[in-house]
This record gives structure tokens, C-alpha cells and sequence, in this order.
């Protein structure tokens, strides 16, 4: 499997959102990393903040919106620590593309 990602990257937008807000990792993950990703495809994405950065619910919609405009689809944004799941985070995990690291 070639774990490139079937979407344009513009690693400055990426890094500035990143920085913004206090992202210190950001993967992609999924169907955007695999031949099955098609037109209608959302775009999964997995993010690590820094220890103490203080976002409510309301920040990660915002976060979502600028990630939509920014792919130009819909983004399932998934937070690394949420992820209590052994069986999913291994997945998601061993299969995600680094986009972003601090």
C-alpha cells in the first residue's frame, strides 16, 4: 500500500494551523491514505495538542470548519488522547501519514 495522502497537502496552511492552535503532531489517517478514497471521502485526521492547551468543544467545531475549508470536504478530526480504544488506536496508530510535527 503507498500511505500517501490522495489529497493536496499545503504544508504552510498545515503549520500555520498547527502552531495557531498548539498542535504538536497532526496525521492523516484512513481512506485519504489508501486507494478506496474517493470523491465523496472525508478526510480523517489525528491531532496531539500541547499538554496545556485549554480547547472546549466549541474550539474543536471551529478547528473542524478551517479543516473543511482548508481539504475542501468534510474532516473527522480525532483527538489522540481520546482515542481509549486498544483495537482502533493501534490502527490508527500504525497506519497514520505525519503531516505536522512540533
Amino acid at each position: 500500500m503507498d500511505a500517501r495522502p490522495r489529497i493536496p497537502i499545503d504544508q504552510r496552511r498545515i503549520a500555520e494551523f498547527c502552531r495557531r492552535w498548539r498542535i504538536v503532531e497532526f496525521s492523516l489517517f484512513g481512506s485519504v491514505l489508501r486507494d478506496d478514497f474517493g470523491p465523496d471521502s472525508d478526510v480523517d485526521v489525528l491531532v496531539s495538542f500541547e499538554q496545556e492547551a485549554p480547547w472546549s468543544l466549541f474550539d474543536l467545531v471551529d478547528m473542524t470548519d478551517e479543516l473543511k475549508t482548508l481539504f475542501g470536504r468534510d474532516v473527522d478530526l480525532v483527538e489522540q488522547a481520546a482515542l481509549r480504544n486498544p483495537f482502533r488506536r493501534h490502527a490508527i496508530l500504525t497506519g497514520k501519514q505525519v503531516i505536522y510535527a512540533a
